[in-house]
This record gives C-alpha cells, sequence and structure tokens, in this order.
C-alpha cells in the first residue's frame, strides 16, 4: 500500500453533502484524515459522519454557506478550534442554473438568461471559492502550508451551450487557481485545480437516457466517470507525490473531445 502522508492531515470539503463531495470526503477518511464537511443541506449530518469513522478517519459536519464570508470564517474557526490546523481545502460546492443567453424566434426574444440565474452561480461557484480559500489559507500560513483544490470544469476549458454563468465560474476558477499558486506558494501551499467531465452524480443520474447516452458517445473511454473518480485525482493532488504540482489544470474526463 502507498503511503500517501495524508494520516490524520485535516481536510474541508465544501459541498460535501452528496456527489463529489461526498465521494471525495469518503476518500480521504480512508486515508485516516479528520474531514470537516460543509454543506448547506444537513439532512444527512449525522450519516455523513457516521460513514467517515467507519472508513478509519473522523468526521465533523458544519452547515455553511460559502457565499457567506460570515458563515465560512466561524467554520474554519471552528475546525482550528477542534483539530488545530487546516492541511487541506477541496472547493467543491457548486450549482447549475442553466439557460441560453438569449432565445430568439419571429423576429423577438423569446426567452433570456436572467439576472438571478446568472449571480446565484456565480455567487456560489466563483465567490464561494474565493471567501473560502480567502478564509482558509491563513490558518495553512500558520501551519507551515496546505493544499488547496478547485473545482473546475471541462466547460471552463471549451464552453458549453445554455451555460455562460456555470461557464464563467469555472474559467474564472482555473484563473484563480493560477493566480494563488504564485501568491500563495511561498508559504507553501499548492493549489491546483480538476476540470472533470460528464461524472455519474445523482443530479447526472436524473436526466433522460437519450441526454445520458450522448455523454458516454462524447467520451472516448465510452463511459461516464464515477465521483469516485475526481475524488481519486483530489486525493493524488493533495498527497507527498504531488508534492511539486501546483498551479495546475487537471483533467479527469475519459480523454472527451468537446462538440464532436
Amino acid at each position: 500500500m502507498i503511503d500517501t502522508g495524508l494520516a490524520n492531515k485535516v481536510v474541508v470539503v465544501t459541498g460535501a453533502a452528496a456527489g463529489i463531495g461526498r465521494a471525495t470526503a469518503l476518500r480521504f477518511a480512508e486515508e485516516g484524515c479528520r474531514v470537516a464537511l460543509w454543506d448547506v443541506n444537513d439532512g444527512a449530518a449525522d450519516t455523513l459522519v457516521a460513514e467517515m469513522e467507519a472508513c478509519g478517519g473522523a468526521g465533523d459536519f458544519r452547515k455553511v454557506d460559502v457565499t457567506s464570508a460570515a458563515s465560512v470564517n466561524a467554520a474554519v474557526a471552528a475546525v482550528v478550534a477542534r483539530w488545530g490546523t487546516i492541511d487541506v481545502l477541496v472547493n467543491n460546492a457548486g450549482i447549475l442554473r442553466d439557460a441560453q443567453l438569449i432565445k430568439y424566434k419571429d423576429g423577438a426574444v423569446t426567452g433570456m438568461m436572467s439576472d438571478e440565474f446568472f449571480d446565484s452561480v456565480i455567487a456560489v461557484n466563483l465567490r464561494g471559492v474565493f471567501i473560502c480559500t480567502r478564509a482558509v489559507a491563513p490558518a495553512m500560513i500558520a501551519g507551515g502550508g496546505g493544499v488547496i483544490l478547485n473545482a473546475s470544469s471541462v466547460v471552463g476549458l471549451y464552453g458549453n451551450f445554455g451555460q455562460t454563468n456555470y461557464v464563467a465560474t469555472k474559467a474564472g476558477v482555473i484563473g484563480m487557481t493560477k493566480t494563488w499558486s504564485r501568491e500563495l506558494g511561498k508559504y507553501k501551499i499548492r493549489v491546483n485545480a480538476v476540470t472533470p467531465g460528464f461524472i455519474a452524480t445523482e443530479m447526472v443520474g436524473a436526466m433522460p437516457e437519450k441526454v445520458l447516452q450522448s455523454m458516454r458517445e462524447h467520451t472516448p473511454l465510452g463511459r461516464m466517470g464515477e465521483p469516485r473518480d475526481i475524488a481519486n485525482a483530489y486525493l493524488w493532488l493533495a498527497s507527498d507525490g504531488a508534492s511539486f504540482i501546483s498551479g495546475a489544470v487537471i483533467p479527469v474526463d475519459g480523454g472527451i473531445v468537446v462538440g464532436t
């Protein structure tokens, strides 16, 4: 068994209640990490903590709104009070609010992306990453270093129909990742991003089979990814094996060819 150097590390995972966030929290727990689970949905809090402990780690759930600096700052303080430091931050929390920029038919506008749709996605997916990283960085600096891992997407690289807001956030996350790797490297903090392709989360699973089949056909490996595929990438990037990797954007997408 490979020693990742992660045993007893303190890991914060945002959007930890389901999907990629839950899989990521479990994967770190399997390495013996102490995992702070942050999510606005606290319905499964006790179950999540029990799962962390069953995997050999420790868990602590807190209801956190990543768009609120006060909520995030209080959560950081709680983690440091309990476990003394923060070694890894996984900025996973995100939402979708899809719509075309403009729908035009028969000489008239028939629909458009609303301000609410645009602003809500920016608030969670981009501002939330900024708020969480800003809050956690001082604890990492005081602790002598750390790892920040940001959830981008292949659509942040290639664009996607009907996702002006989502694409903007995922492209922005890449830019912040590269900037922070420059700014925080001197404090021994590594910052990287992962760009998932089509991943079989609960939300994706609810889509029509026709759409799911199209996703598979667009992926050269012929399948959709699993949340654990992304979790494994985060684990490796946080491990000692990736100790000289910072400012990178790592695709975990099955070799996806967008738009073909």
